[in-house]
């Protein structure tokens, strides 16, 4: 294992966020990565960076939330604002203890929290999106994230790696070769103005004129292969259904079906769960999408109930209600960001300017 994990953090720290020397790097995670971590200190620092790491313990997020009185609720740590507003880089590597540990944390304390935290949103939003600040979030397999994939954790763990082509000989050269095939079709979709994905029970609409198709080659994300843009705001029509389940801030919405009209999410249903979005479009900026995409990694062939992997799965689409992403012109703004996915792979069609351009989870375009 220590092979893929030095292979893993070499990938992080010199293709994702390809530290430079003097740049000043925030490393997020748990103590169940600290075999990653080390590699990726290691890393950081024959890259001539200089490395911050900070590490949650088992539970801390819920003793915070039981324990904190309003004022601690609302402060920020200096160390992470300062790194918000003035580091080059950020690494999160995700590794949880428990994925349902916050589930039933106090919502007036959670509001909050995450009211203190705005302001460095916003400031994190702003330097991602214009390139101040270079990050990638990542998966360290832990036994939690194991259980919610139906998986034991040793095949959980090469599952992560074959994911991120740890097990290919040059993971670089691999995600580079990945890069320039999707190169392809952004240039085709950043030549049109309309899109339109039909479905099982979908038919939905939006304008990308202005805004700009990005191809994600798993410099932001580990794993990546995905193209994906934010939507004019105004313009998405139409209904959609999610075919996976959808988790957010540990609560499951099965079968979404959404119906949009000039941009606002006016009606929505869940086979389980519509009272979790009921609460979740009550939220600012909910009711818009920041973001539609399309997944590429086929690599990933199976739903995992981790957001990272699922939405990046070869023959999907996701859409994301809440906030845009300002590197491809969007505008929404919103606490949240929350992606849902649907297969496309039995019957499933995309339209831009409407040409046919993909089917049954493939891409038709030549060269891809």
């Amino acid at each position: 294992m220590y092979q893929e994990l030095n292979q893993y953090a070499q990938l992080l720290v010199n293709y994702c966020v390809s530290v430079k020397k003097g740049d000043k790097v925030l490393v997020d995670s748990t103590t169940l990565a600290e075999p990653l971590l080390r590699e990726v200190y290691r890393e950081i620092l024959r890259a001539g960076g200089h490395p911050h790491v900070r590490m949650m313990m088992r539970g801390q997020e819920t003793i915070l939330m039981d324990e904190a009185q309003d004022h601690q609720l609302s402060y920020v740590s200096p160390l992470y604002e300062k790194a918000m507003r003035e580091f080059e880089c950020y690494i999160y590597v995700r590794a949880p203890y428990n994925l349902r540990d916050t589930q039933d944390v106090d919502p007036e304390k959670r509001k909050i929290f995450r009211n203190a935290l705005k302001p460095i949103r916003e400031q994190y939003f702003r330097r991602t999106g214009n390139g101040e600040m270079r990050r990638t979030l990542c998966q360290f397999p832990t036994l939690a994230n194991a259980q919610e994939a139906g998986m034991a954790l040793d095949y959980y763990q090469d599952f992560i790696f074959k994911a991120c082509k740890l097990d290919q000989d040059d993971p670089i050269a691999a995600w580079k070769a990945l890069g320039a095939r999707q190169q392809v079709i952004v240039d085709k979709l950043n030549s049109t103005n309309t899109m339109r994905y039909v479905g099982p029970d979908t038919d939905i609409t939006f304008s990308t004129q202005g805004r700009t198709w990005i191809n994600s080659d798993g410099r932001t994300n580990m794993p990546s292969g995905e193209v994906y843009t934010s939507p004019v705001e105004d313009s998405v029509n139409g209904t959609i259904r999610f075919s996976y389940p959808a988790i957010y801030m540990g609560n499951e919405v099965e079968d979404v079906q959404l119906t949009v009209r000039d941009g606002q999410v006016v009606e929505w249903a869940a086979a389980r769960g519509k009272d979790f979005l009921d609460t979740v479009f009550d939220l600012p900026g909910a009711r818009r999408f920041g973001e539609a995409a399309i997944g590429t990694n086929y690599d990933i062939n199976r739903h995992t109930n981790n957001i990272l992997f699922d939405e990046k799965i070869g023959g999907t689409i996701h859409m994301a209600i809440g906030q845009s992403y300002a590197q491809a012109g969007g505008k929404n703004e919103s606490s949240i960001h929350w992606d849902m996915i649907s297969d496309m792979t039995q019957g499933g069609r995309i339209y831009a300017d409407d040409e046919l351009i993909y089917q049954d989870g493939k891409f038709l375009i030549e060269g891809v």
